[in-house]
């Protein structure tokens, strides 16, 4: 019997697709936003015009995925800025050759450099990118000012319909969030006397949702004026969840469940805080302690449901925004702000390493298009541009499911085209492909690839009346652009890899050293608002050292091969930060705490850990001894089992 051919595991990660719900909201705004400028471009005789900006409307509807409604004026809004700036910027060069070259190239490095440092400004920094491409590649009608104003139009009607219920539902999302991070606590309360991988999944499903709820609430504040009650409130009972978090990992040591009516009390307060009625809270019911850990739990949940309840003054104890100010959490000015951002872009080794290789593969693709005749040329940098993000995932996996993706797009683009005659028809027919977008992005990036073709090309067809002749040189450039993207941005940069994750968890593993001496040094137990904040640091930074290594798995040998070998560390440091915790609480409650050199030696012991990832590519490099110290049965045992298991990680991955 010949063997099983089975696909590659780095190949199945890719082309799996993501669970996510479907953003309704998101879909009907997508198909009104599209459609209605080809409609108004049909009834009155421009229908070019209603193409650009249905364009500048999908650009709006790619960014439409925050939930607050000031933070989508920031995600749709200023992007839309750069992305006038962008076209603009083309539209001078277009048909100059190697001066529109030079030109597209530099706002390349420009791009890259500005979209590390954020969400907005990486989207911004996209959509820079993107129209001025588009602009140095296609002929836009009418005066210059023209066509940045109808691509800005589209995309700020998306950003209107989606702000038509801020009137009715101002502040409900950030609601939605704080009380999404209640019932995902009452889940890893549920979970804490399961087994490890089942409590840390529900673990890692709180750090995601505290990292929204603080970033939606946050944001907020920054475009708030004065103090606002709402906020102030929302934010005390974000922050009145952290001590519930700390106690669990506790709770989860001890093995024993908890009773069904605490994680139904913490449940309780969620619809509360959602149904923003305070005087529902009542009573908890819940039963009399028992242990330490258990103790910790009712004590942090009596305390959340003072402040839920509005009975208990403001909570800030335990506010972790890096920008804040002041103890309520404002953010520094943004004039502090913008200079911060502005020196870590000039500064950073990883600005300029990712503009210098998105600006190598877009001047590739400008140079080979200015040498060698390919129709739709501009199509080679807008493959690369989407592919080359580097908050979107890996290059490799990207350029993978960007292939994929179009040639899935391809037919149904291929129907619309051959079936649908120019005029009325592509209105309807807009209403009905323009939803697949934010209906399909949140299933994956080829999702999403397959969805944009044909809008594209039907908007493509619009201005060129060339039908299916567009299908060869779409399939064509966007192979191009990938293979571009793949030699030029991916395997010319080795050491990529380990810069990207190496590094990253190296200063995962110091951090949690610092935690460590922090949790029970004097600062430590002199000021827990001060070890909270850096245990939430810590958290949030695992949680983007996990993404980069899930992305990681998605590409071939010898990359995703490390990233495997690895995977098991990082899972153990975050086991560390947790029986630190753990073990906090318990001395909190009582237990004798740990002498001075017990600590030294366990914090030596991560430290020596962070300096050996710094200087290993490969995982079995890393020295892996652990001398005994301490007492056997004190309270920074469990830790001290963690970091020895981490340590041998670095033995048991060896050739």
């Amino acid at each position: 019997m010949p063997p099983r051919i089975t696909p590659p595991d780095w190949l199945v990660r890719t082309l799996r697709p993501q669970r996510a719900p479907t953003p309704w909201p998101a879909v009907a705004r997508a198909s009104v936003a599209l459609a209605l400028p080809l409609a108004a471009g049909l009834a009155t005789n421009h229908v070019t015009y209603g193409a650009l900006a249905a364009m500048g409307g999908l650009s709006g509807v790619i960014g439409d995925t925050a939930d607050a409604y000031r933070m989508r004026i920031l995600n749709i809004a200023v992007p839309q800025l750069f992305g006038a700036v962008g076209i603009t910027l083309g539209s001078a060069v277009f048909g100059q050759g190697w001066p529109a070259v030079a030109v597209v190239t530099a706002v390349a490095l420009i791009s890259g450099m500005i979209s590390t440092i954020g969400a907005v400004a990486s989207v911004s920094g996209l959509l820079l990118l993107l129209n001025c491409v588009v602009g140095a590649g296609l002929p836009m009608p009418g005066a210059w000012w023209l066509a940045p104003l109808l691509m800005t139009g589209g995309g700020l009607l998306v950003l209107l319909l989606a702000l038509l219920a801020w009137p009715l539902r101002a502040g409900a999302p950030e609601r939605a969030a704080v009380a999404a991070t209640y019932r995902s606590v009452a889940n890893l309360l549920e979970a804490a006397a399961t087994d490890d991988l089942a409590y840390a999944e529900t673990r890692i499903a709180v750090t995601q949702s505290l990292n929204q709820s603080y970033d939606l609430i946050l944001a907020r504040r920054a475009l708030a004026h004065g103090r606002n009650p709402e906020l102030v409130r929302l934010m005390s009972e974000l922050n009145a969840v952290t001590p519930i978090v700390e106690a669990a990992p506790a709770a989860h040591q001890c093995g024993i469940p908890l009773p069904p009516s605490v994680p139904a009390a913490v449940r309780h307060l969620a619809d509360t805080i959602a149904a923003a009625r305070p005087d529902d809270v009542g009573t908890l019911g819940l039963p009399e302690p028992d242990g330490p850990a258990s103790r910790a739990v009712d004590h942090a949940l009596r305390h959340a449901a003072e402040v839920a309840s509005r009975r208990g003054d403001p909570d800030f104890t335990y506010v972790t925004d890096a920008d804040s100010d002041d103890r309520l959490g404002r953010p520094a000015a943004l004039r502090v702000r913008a200079r911060r951002a502005a020196r870590n872009v000039l500064l950073s080794a990883t600005s300029w390493r990712y503009g210098l290789r998105l600006a190598l593969c877009i001047g590739l693709a400008q140079a080979l298009v200015s040498i060698v005749p390919v129709p739709r040329s501009y199509w080679v940098a807008l493959t690369i541009t989407f592919v080359m993000k580097p908050d979107f995932g890996s290059v490799f996996s990207r350029a993978v499911l960007r292939a994929l993706g179009t040639a899935a797009g391809l037919v149904l683009a291929a129907a619309v085209l051959s079936q649908v005659p120019i005029g009325w028809w592509d209105v309807p027919v807009m209403m009905l492909l323009a939803p697949l977008i934010p209906a399909l992005t949140p299933r994956g990036y080829g999702f999403q690839t397959a969805a944009i073709t044909p809008v594209i090309l039907l908007l493509s067809d619009i201005l060129n009346h060339q039908g299916t002749a567009l299908l060869w040189p779409r399939l064509l450039d966007s192979l191009m652009g990938c293979a571009i993207a793949l030699v030029a941005g991916y395997l010319l940069w080795p050491e990529s890899w380990h810069t990207r994750i190496g590094d990253r968890l190296a200063d995962a593993v110091a951090d949690a050293a610092d935690y460590v001496e922090c949790a029970f040094g004097p600062a430590g137990a002199a000021d827990p608002a001060v070890r909270a904040r850096m245990r939430r640091r810590l958290y949030r930074d695992l949680s983007v050292v996990r993404a980069e290594f899930q992305r990681a798995l998605t590409e071939p040998p010898p990359t995703g091969k490390r990233a495997a070998a690895w995977w098991p560390l990082v899972v153990a440091v975050e086991r560390i930060v947790d029986a630190t915790t753990a073990a906090r609480v318990r001395v909190r409650h009582g237990f004798p705490p740990p002498s001075p050199t017990e600590v030294t030696h366990v914090v030596g012991q991560l430290r020596e850990l962070a300096d050996g990832l710094r200087s290993s590519v490969v995982l079995w490099e890393v020295r892996a001894d652990f001398g005994a110290a301490g007492a056997q049965d004190g309270v920074l045992e469990h830790v001290r089992q963690e970091v020895a298991a981490a340590r041998a990680i670095g033995v048991a991955e060896g050739p």
